[in-house]
């Protein structure tokens, strides 16, 4: 979201992770409370501005310890980025049932056991007829901050362009694993900002360019 909103389009990300919402960490922003208007059916949450983009999660609505025990959350609304829990879940349903979507990207790491939860989740999307844009390969290898230009593969190799040939969509990232994305999330500034020259931040400002040109994104001057 931080990349695509660094190649100047306007980005809201929803944090759909219900039951785990830490996108307010990541974005440094867990001690800020949104602005509520209104009531029931009427009721107005104003996304809070951070890094470039709108943000809305439910961490921003309970404490940092409170555990948030629901039954069938409701997703509606226009959203360009959601960030969505693991698996075939309630929250996945309902916004592919909800919400007109350009389209779905699968995320996975290397190695079979996260492939298999990854190829449930993109079979529940074909199967409702929701576009996938492609596979990301998350933690492809991890890069020593001491040896510049060496790669090891923790979790394995080929596992997203195995799930991407396997559904005949394209592999849009391998992205590593560096301190600076570790850092830039722990501390509340994304890579894509606080680290703009590592690998990890021009693999995200790639995949951000892609799916820019996927979903055509940008804004045609008429």
């Amino acid at each position: 979201a931080c990349a695509l909103a660094a190649s100047g389009l306007r980005v809201g990300l929803l944090d759909a992770d219900i039951y785990g919402p830490n996108v307010p960490t990541m974005l440094g922003v867990a001690d800020r409370t949104p602005e509520v208007r209104g009531s029931g059916g009427d009721q107005v949450l104003t996304p809070i501005e951070t890094c470039g983009i709108a943000m809305v999660s439910m961490g921003l609505l309970v404490q940092e310890n409170q555990p948030v025990i629901w039954r069938g959350p409701m997703l509606n609304g226009i959203i360009l980025v959601v960030d969505l829990p693991p698996g075939t879940g309630d929250a996945q349903l309902t916004l592919a049932q909800a919400v007109p979507m350009a389209g779905v990207v699968i995320v996975t790491t290397p190695q079979q056991v996260s492939l298999q939860d990854a190829r449930r989740g993109l079979a529940m999307f074909l199967q409702m007829g929701v576009p996938v844009l492609g596979v990301v390969e998350n933690m492809t290898a991890f890069l020593p901050p001491d040896l510049p230009g060496r790669r090891y593969a923790l979790f394995g190799s080929g596992g997203g362009q195995r799930l991407a040939e396997e559904a005949g969509v394209p592999l849009l990232a391998q992205l590593p694993m560096e301190m600076a994305v570790l850092e830039g999330g722990d501390g509340g500034l994304p890579v894509v900002l606080a680290a703009p020259q590592s690998i990890s931040a021009r693999d995200f400002r790639a995949l951000a360019e892609r799916l820019d040109t996927l979903c055509g994104l940008r804004p045609v001057a008429v």
